[in-house]
This record gives structure tokens, C-alpha cells and sequence, in this order.
């Protein structure tokens, strides 16, 4: 089983940046298309970045599209999610995981607020 540590986020104003990133365990990552999801309070937890296994494709919700980057070190175990332009609409807690299901156990997430 893969267990995932998110860290990175933090407090920024409007308009700032912030880097996350996260840490898998277990020697089959590579193997795997992963995800950055976001659950902002009262909401549903959505996925906003999607990379394939290689690092070669990429996608992105429409709101974070542009602004957001994916990107992953499959030697390092790590998947990253550059954050530019931050609104205070993503004030969040973000988590990555698989790209789809079946899912592993999340991890603890690491909390984003963009201050206005």
C-alpha cells in the first residue's frame, strides 16, 4: 500500500504563490497516474490536476487551468502542484492521490488559505 504526506501549503495573500508537494512510500509509484484534489469547507472534494504515470500528459480543471502546474519526480517519489495566481477561491485543504479510483488512503492533506 502507498502512503501519501502532503506539505507546502500555508497562508498567502491574493495573487501569490505557493509550491506543495508529496511524498509517496512504497516502490510502485511510477506505475500509478496520480492527482492533486482540493476539499474547500463545505464542499465536495474535487480534483483539480491530473498527471499520467510518465509525467507526459497533464490536465486541469477549468479553474485552476493556467494557473496551476502538476508536475512529478518518479525518482524522488514525489508529485508536486505549483500554485500561481492564487484567489481566495482555492483556499482549501489539498491532498494528492491516484488519479482515479480505486483510490489509496488519503493522507493528511495540507491546508492552502489566499487571503483578499
Amino acid at each position: 500500500q502507498v502512503q501519501l504526506v502532503e506539505s507546502g501549503g500555508g497562508l498567502v495573500q491574493a495573487g501569490g504563490s505557493l509550491r506543495l508537494s508529496c511524498v509517496a512510500s512504497g516502490r510502485t509509484f511510477s506505475s500509478y497516474n496520480m492527482g492533486w484534489f482540493r476539499q474547500a469547507p463545505g464542499k465536495e472534494r474535487e480534483l483539480v490536476a491530473h498527471i499520467s504515470w510518465s509525467g507526459v500528459s497533464t490536465s486541469y480543471a477549468d479553474s485552476v487551468k493556467g494557473r496551476f502546474t502538476i508536475s512529478r519526480d518518479n525518482a524522488k517519489n514525489t508529485v508536486y502542484l505549483q500554485m500561481n495566481s492564487l484567489k481566495p477561491e482555492d483556499t482549501a485543504d489539498y491532498y494528492c492521490n491516484r488519479g482515479g479510483t480505486p483510490y489509496f488512503d488519503w493522507g493528511q492533506g495540507t491546508q492552502v488559505t489566499v487571503s483578499s
